[in-house]
């Protein structure tokens, strides 16, 4: 990666210790000649404005401020070093304790990255567009009162695959294959895959299955007459859009891809494998 001369910090403004991490990252950063300015982010639905100039963003947190950092820098070209308020997350394989190894491999220009796909989801209501906001884990749609079953249509391109009734529909990417997509019965895709996933959500009909298509292809999704609950569209988990029946969101691949700074600590496969016990052992 370029030379970084100027870092923005996102810090979880909800969690004491980012702000104290955010510090010591600044007053790291500009001791090696580096501006840096910080923002404490407590609404993840804020349109935060980067500074011009910006070569890197830190983000520190949890998974979700990774997520909102990636809708704000996917655009602008800029990568997200993500440091864990822990030890590491699906997304954030960085420690809180290996913040400064990472930011010299950074500024030695030696760092890796890694490339994720991220989704542009729209919804279309009467021909028209009425909402689009980027994604890099799943758009979800859902009942958004009472667990009731909901009735979907689903296409890929032009061909409808047919008819859901279920609690709802994830369309996730690689990186969010190990969130709500796996908690519903979905596979877990190596991070630098061009897929989609379509996973329904407790499905009515036992045979209809998560399905992986071909991340150049287009996701839509048509809510039906005849709903006897409310529906709502949910993006990464923050950002949300109350649904009417006619309604179809369309999700596809965003032009641009989320750029995130591996660790050199542990890669992803580590990461899975630590976080769901894979070590041939019985946990509790």
């Amino acid at each position: 990666m370029d030379k970084v001369e100027q870092v923005f910090i996102i810090a979880n403004g909800y969690k004491e210790k980012a702000l104290t991490i955010a510090n010591d990252i600044k007053s790291y950063l500009e001791s090696n000649g580096v501006k840096t300015i910080i923002s404490a982010i407590c609404d993840f639905t804020d349109k935060t404005e980067v500074p011009r100039g910006t070569g890197l963003l830190v983000s520190i947190g949890g998974d979700g401020t990774v997520l909102y950092s990636a809708r704000l820098v996917q655009k602008l070209g800029i990568p997200i070093l993500a440091v864990n308020l822990g030890t590491f997350g699906y997304i954030t394989e960085i420690g809180a304790s290996e913040w400064k190894q990472s930011l010299e491999e950074v500024l030695a220009q030696k760092s890796t990255i890694s490339r994720r796909l991220m989704l542009r989801v729209t919804v279309i209501r009467k021909g028209k567009s009425i909402w689009q906001e980027l994604s890099l884990n799943e758009a979800v749609v859902t009942s958004s009162g009472l667990s009731k079953i909901i009735r979907l249509g689903l296409s890929l391109d032009n061909t409808r695959a047919g008819t859901f009734r279920s609690d709802g529909m994830i369309i996730a990417t690689p990186t969010g294959s190990t969130g709500y997509s796996l908690a519903a019965g979905g596979p877990i895709l190596d991070v630098e895959m061009s897929a989609i996933i379509v996973t329904p959500v407790c499905p009515f009909t036992l045979s209809n299955r998560p399905l992986v298509t071909d991340g150049e292809k287009t996701v839509s999704i048509s809510v039906l007459p005849g709903q006897r609950t409310e529906v709502v569209l949910t993006v990464d988990g923050q950002l949300y859009c109350d649904l009417q029946e006619g309604d179809q969101v369309v999700v596809e691949k965003s032009r641009s891809k989320a750029l995130l700074i591996s660790s050199q600590i542990r890669n992803y496969t580590e990461v899975v494998r630590d976080k769901l016990h894979w070590s041939g052992e019985l946990h509790a």
